[in-house]
């Protein structure tokens, strides 16, 4: 289980900061989701659990009216492998756009040589395009250069560790 801990956690940390940020500023309300939890076995105080299966993405809330939903995501190579997502996760995101909810993912790029990652706004909408072509048969992954020239590289911003609301577009909305 120490594994799971570690596994997204330096982007989650930076993304933690933002939304701390964000709520004690007023701009938004965004909550990390804890993983889902069985419990095992109740000692005493000591209580065995292990993860139930995963029915969600990391992060939800709520931004001048819209509901968010997204997953962060990291990788080491210059490309973004599809199977970091999960069926479920992919179609959580599909239900939560239909239905008027702004998703999407933000994608970290550690890579070799580099001080700090490169970090991107993926669209559910230029996600989807990847998903269902990967389906029949294309590309299972997204090169770091589609992030680059169609993504919107999120950084620290007007105090904030990393401002991704910006990607959004929302923040030219009203409210």
């Amino acid at each position: 289980m120490a594994r799971l801990a570690k596994k997204g956690s330096r982007l989650e940390m930076l993304i933690d900061m933002t939304n701390n940020e964000y709520r004690n500023g007023g701009v938004a309300v965004v909550d990390k989701v804890p993983p889902p939890l069985k419990i095992g076995k109740v000692v005493g105080k000591n209580v065995d659990a292990y993860l139930d299966k995963a029915a969600w993405l990391d992060y939800t809330g709520v931004y001048k009216g819209y509901s968010l939903n997204f997953d962060a995501k990291e990788t080491t190579v210059e490309r973004f492998p599809l199977a970091n997502l999960a069926n479920h996760q992919y179609e959580t995101m599909k239900l939560w756009n239909r239905h008027g909810g702004v998703t999407f993912l933000i994608v970290a790029f550690w890579l070799k040589g580099k001080n700090e990652p490169e970090i991107y706004y993926l669209a559910y909408k230029q996600l989807a395009k990847f998903w269902e072509f990967k389906d029949s048969g294309g590309s299972k992954s997204i090169p770091i250069k589609y992030f680059r020239d169609h993504c919107m590289r999120i950084e620290c911003r007007n105090g904030f560790t990393l401002h991704y609301l910006l990607a959004l577009g929302l923040h030219q909305l009203g409210g």
